[in-house]
């Protein structure tokens, strides 16, 4: 029972670090990446559907991605995406393509950017601790552990959370460090 609380307790705490490493693959730091534009939305065959399920995305330079539709019919659809996305991008139609364009990085929005990754990793860390008060209640339920027992699991559901707030704390040092890279 109690390997099971301590194994649960990784899984839970290892998915909200997964989760912050995705948010932070959104978050655009010096070159573009096809993961930001994960979260553009189009409106097509008469439903919401990804982006990436409508196209291919390459990045042939650093500040720039093309994307080309499976669908032909759909390069409108997926320009008026991302213009509603509103992700600070200059997105202009070719062909059969969309090329998007990613403006150079002023000092503003490098801090903003930071700011945004600071907010994100608070927000990760607020569900860890919560993690650790659900599975600490949990614990508390469970009448055939001894005590002695119960401390020792909470200590180390305690150590488990320390070490991934410092794994949050270190994926945010990392992206600031990407951000603030000129």
């Amino acid at each position: 029972m109690s390997h099971e609380i301590i194994e649960e307790t990784k899984s839970r705490m290892h998915a909200n670090l997964e989760h912050l490493k995705e948010e932070y693959r959104g978050i655009r730091a010096g070159r573009a990446s096809p993961a930001i534009l994960e979260t553009v939305v189009v409106e097509a065959y008469g439903s919401q559907m990804k982006l990436k399920e409508l196209a291919t995305i390459t990045s042939p330079e650093p500040k720039q991605l093309v994307i080309t539709p499976f669908d032909t019919a759909n390069v409108g659809l997926i320009f008026k995406g991302i213009e509603k996305a509103n992700l600070g991008v200059r997105a202009s139609v070719e062909g059969k393509t969309v090329r998007v364009v990613f403006p150079d990085l002023t000092q503003e929005r490098r801090k903003d950017l930071v700011t945004q990754c600071h907010k994100k990793r608070e927000e990760c860390k607020i569900s860890i601790r919560n993690v650790r008060r659900d599975q600490n209640e949990h614990l508390k339920k469970q009448k055939d552990i001894p005590e002695d027992d119960q401390k020792r699991l909470e200590k180390q559901i305690q150590d488990l959370t320390d070490k991934a707030c410092k794994d949050a704390d270190d994926l945010c040092a990392a992206k600031e460090k990407e951000i603030t890279t000129i």
